[in-house]
C-alpha cells in the first residue's frame, strides 16, 4: 500500500484526535511536541547504535516515530509538510555550503 505523505499526515491527524492528543495549537503545548520529537530521534540514534535495526524500538520504527510526530505537530498548525519538503528541497539545489568552516564530516 503507497501513500503520499499529505495522505499519511491525515492518518495522524485523525489518530491523533481519536486519542486526544491535541489537533488545534491551543490544545497542545508547542515545547512539549517539539521535545518528544526530539526523544524519538534520540531513540532512533540508540537503537543504531546498538544494531537494533528491526522490530520492536528498532531504528526503523523509531524513524517512523520521528516522522509521525512532525506530522502530527506541521497538521496541528495546518502545515502541509509534502510542499514544504519539496520547496526546500528545491531551495537547497541552488544551495552551497561552506564544509571547511564546520565541525561535520562531508563526503564529495
Amino acid at each position: 500500500m503507497s501513500h503520499t505523505l499529505s495522505k499519511i499526515q491525515t492518518l495522524v491527524m485523525e489518530v491523533a484526535k481519536e486519542k486526544g492528543f491535541g489537533t488545534k495549537p491551543e490544545e497542545v503545548n508547542v515545547g512539549e511536541k517539539i521535545a518528544l520529537i526530539h526523544s524519538e530521534v534520540s531513540e532512533a540514534y540508540e537503537a543504531y547504535r546498538h544494531k537494533n535495526m528491526d522490530g520492536e524500538d528498532g531504528f526503523r520504527e523509531e524513524l517512523g516515530d520521528v516522522v509521525q510526530r512532525i506530522l502530527h505537530l506541521a497538521g496541528i498548525f495546518g502545515i502541509d509538510l509534502e510542499a514544504e519538503i519539496v520547496r526546500k528541497i528545491e531551495e537547497n539545489k541552488g544551495r552551497e555550503w561552506k564544509w571547511g568552516g564546520m565541525n561535520e564530516g562531508h563526503v564529495s
